[in-house]
């Protein structure tokens, strides 16, 4: 069995982007680990926070039960402030992740790599799906961290465009309301449409078995009403069409677009 380590920017991000995939590893015997580069600082501030209780230690909760949800078998937090939104900022302040050494941040996670032993390491793509400081840094943090612990297979989760376009207008033609939200051809926070052409796909992975466990992780991140709530209220059929198969861009491997998994031998960059 094999290890494989998720570096995800914020919490929650790893139920949203590669839900599925963590927990058919795991349930396939697969030894998964959780790097979160960012505390989340910036994300939505509960009503109910105890005195003593910070939105760190909140967002931290939510995903230990996340986590375990999806069949995580550690967890590491490397510690770094959330940068913001893009221009925020937030940006440039001491500890945040964008404003981080990449060397740095990457000789920190070649550790981890190292010390799992890893088999395999899934980052984002080149602008983070949606050009958020912390994913872009995510990119290049990952990739810098795989070449210094050698770590040869690398995924970048992603979005597929072509996909989220034509649910959209599927939405549309039943009416559906605020549809334009989920407009993947809309310049997003970076200025560049949303994820990734079909075209420049390598991996699909099929999770639609483990769409409830994504469901039950996302729901997990309660605190973040805004975008869970908006995804879990996506009815179900729908959920699974935009869901249930996670996109993967590899690196080296051979043009054109697979159906598997990240440790097969057919979809080995070579």
């Amino acid at each position: 069995m094999a290890t494989i380590v998720f570096v995800h920017a914020h919490p929650d991000d790893e139920a949203a982007s590669t839900g599925g995939t963590m927990a058919k590893a795991a349930a396939e015997g697969h030894r998964v680990v959780l790097v979160v580069c960012t505390n989340g600082e910036h994300g939505e501030r509960p009503d109910d926070l105890a005195v003593d209780e910070t939105i760190v230690d909140r967002r931290r909760g939510e995903t230990e039960r996340s986590a375990e949800i999806l069949g995580v078998a550690r967890i590491v937090w490397l510690g770094y402030a959330d940068s913001g939104m893009n221009g925020w900022e937030q940006n440039r302040a001491d500890g945040s992740f964008w404003s981080a050494s990449v060397e740095g941040a990457a000789a920190r996670l070649a550790a981890v790599l190292r010390e799992e032993a890893a088999d395999a390491v899934v980052v984002y793509d080149w602008h983070g799906g949606y050009g958020h400081p912390d994913h872009i840094q995510v990119h290049r943090v990952g990739h810098r961290a795989a070449e210094l612990a050698g770590t040869r297979r690398r995924f970048e989760s992603t979005f597929n465009r072509d996909v989220g376009r034509g649910l959209v207008e599927a939405m549309r033609a039943e009416g559906m309301e605020d549809v334009d939200a989920w407009d993947v051809d809309a310049p997003a926070d970076d200025g560049n449409p949303v994820g990734t052409p079909q075209s420049e796909l390598h991996l699909a992975v099929d999770v639609s078995a483990y769409i409830e466990h994504k469901r039950r992780a996302l729901a997990a991140h309660a605190s973040q009403t805004t975008d869970v709530t908006a995804m879990l209220a996506i009815p179900r059929e729908a959920f699974g069409t935009l869901f249930g198969t996670e996109w993967y861009p590899e690196p080296g491997a051979p043009e054109g677009l697979r159906t598997g998994f990240l440790l097969d031998a057919d979809t080995a960059a070579r």
